[in-house]
């Protein structure tokens, strides 16, 4: 599947450019698409740059939280939920405690320790794959469900609507929660549909019910906040909780005597190692991402989307905050881009705003996280992994819509 798609970006590209060089008499879009493509390869350079310090020193801590048994108890608490949706997975395996760990750091928008741990959690799979160039039914659903936007604590958008301006910068705090649950929830199902898990288990309905009743709970907590109590809050909970995890990792190793400092050095090791395997990846899917935004694709899309919505006589107030939706899936830089550029447009708390805001809050750059998970790992059938993550993505964005015309109309 991913072949064909890298295929396809390049080919309906060049058919979008002939298109606008022959019929809309534009021939510069050529030289914008090679300006696109290099400018893509080296943006992979500088990813790679940060991807280097951040996955070298998680994953020392990581190694640390393995020596002290901090993992393989995460995996021992959640066997009995793991068991039923990934069967193919020991009772215990390390596996288990990383992915949990990923998923809480995805929770609580700690974007900089996820994405290490995530990898570490994918690698840890790979070694129960019998063929590795296939990802297993295990390794899909966990990165199906880390591209379907888990984020509770989403302090990032807060941040960008503080910057434009914002009375506000929480407001749209509980729409995404809704979205997000909306994405995770379309995500688990696809996946479920495709693998034929059993959710009707009552393991796994307990565990969705107490998922649900803590998710009701925290909206419930911070409904009764200002705004600017809400920022805070979060602020504050996701960098305590971030420092907590690392002293938590270096106490518990050293009761049980393990030599911390030697411990971080191996593990940060092996995240030099993991790093430099991932460039050609990355430098593959930006720039065909790259060419597909210069070439005009996304342009032609978004108004034949405005031309059908006016056509049926609907609403087209939410089309203005498209474009984020539109490359999120492809680029989390040009999403951040189009917010912003949304915001200024159109006002900081209009409607576009405020359900850009909630799109990129409610959904994942999912192309890049195939490229980067993946690609640390060598899979490259990714199966049903694309259409699940981008079924996710839509219901993201449809969920989103919803609830930002029940919220500011």
């Amino acid at each position: 599947m991913l072949n064909t798609l890298w295929l396809a970006f390049f080919i309906v590209s060049m058919v979008a450019a002939l298109f606008q060089w022959l019929v809309l008499h534009d021939p510069d879009v050529f030289s914008r698409i090679v300006a696109a493509l290099f400018e893509m390869a080296g943006l992979s350079v500088e990813i790679m740059v940060l991807l280097f310090g951040t996955l070298t020193l998680w994953m020392g801590f990581l190694r640390i939280a393995e020596a002290a048994g901090l993992v393989q108890g995460l995996a021992r608490l959640l066997a009995p939920l793991f068991h039923r949706l990934m069967p193919e997975v020991p009772p215990g395996h390390p596996a288990l405690g990383l992915i949990t760990m990923n998923f809480a750091a995805n929770g609580l928008g700690l974007d900089n320790a996820a994405t290490p741990i995530g990898l570490r959690a994918m690698h840890a799979l790979q070694s129960l794959n019998p063929e590795p160039r296939t990802a297993t039914n295990a390794q899909i659903l966990f990165l199906v469900l880390n591209a379907s936007s888990l984020t509770l604590l989403p302090v990032t958008i807060f941040m960008y609507r503080a910057q434009q301006g914002a009375a506000e910068p929480a407001l749209v705090f509980l729409p995404i929660l809704l979205a997000t649950s909306a994405s995770t929830l379309a995500a688990l199902l696809s996946v479920a549909f495709m693998q034929r898990l059993r959710l009707h288990d009552p393991v796994v309905l307990l565990w969705l019910a107490g998922t649900a009743l803590l998710i009701g709970g925290l909206m419930a907590l911070l409904a009764g906040m200002g705004a600017a109590a809400i920022s805070a809050t979060s602020s504050l909970l996701g960098n305590l909780v971030l420092i907590s995890i690392i002293v938590l990792f270096l106490v518990c190793g050293a009761i049980k005597k393990v030599p911390v400092y030697e411990s971080f050095v191996e593990g940060a090791k092996d995240g030099f190692d993991v790093s430099k395997n991932l460039l050609p990846y990355l430098v593959a899917m930006l720039c065909a991402v790259g060419v597909l935004r210069a070439s005009g694709v996304l342009d032609m899309l978004l108004t034949g989307i405005r031309e059908a919505t006016l056509w049926v006589g609907l609403d087209a107030r939410f089309i203005d905050a498209l474009p984020t939706a539109l490359v999120k899936p492809f680029s989390g830089s040009a999403a951040r881009a189009m917010l912003i550029e949304t915001m200024q447009h159109f006002g900081v708390d209009s409607f576009p705003a405020l359900l850009a805001a909630t799109m990129q809050g409610s959904t994942e750059t999912t192309f890049y996280v195939v490229a980067v998970y993946f690609g640390a790992v060598g899979i490259q059938r990714v199966r049903h992994t694309i259409g699940c993550a981008l079924l996710s993505d839509l219901a993201g964005v449809l969920a989103s819509i919803a609830v930002c015309y029940w919220f500011f109309t």
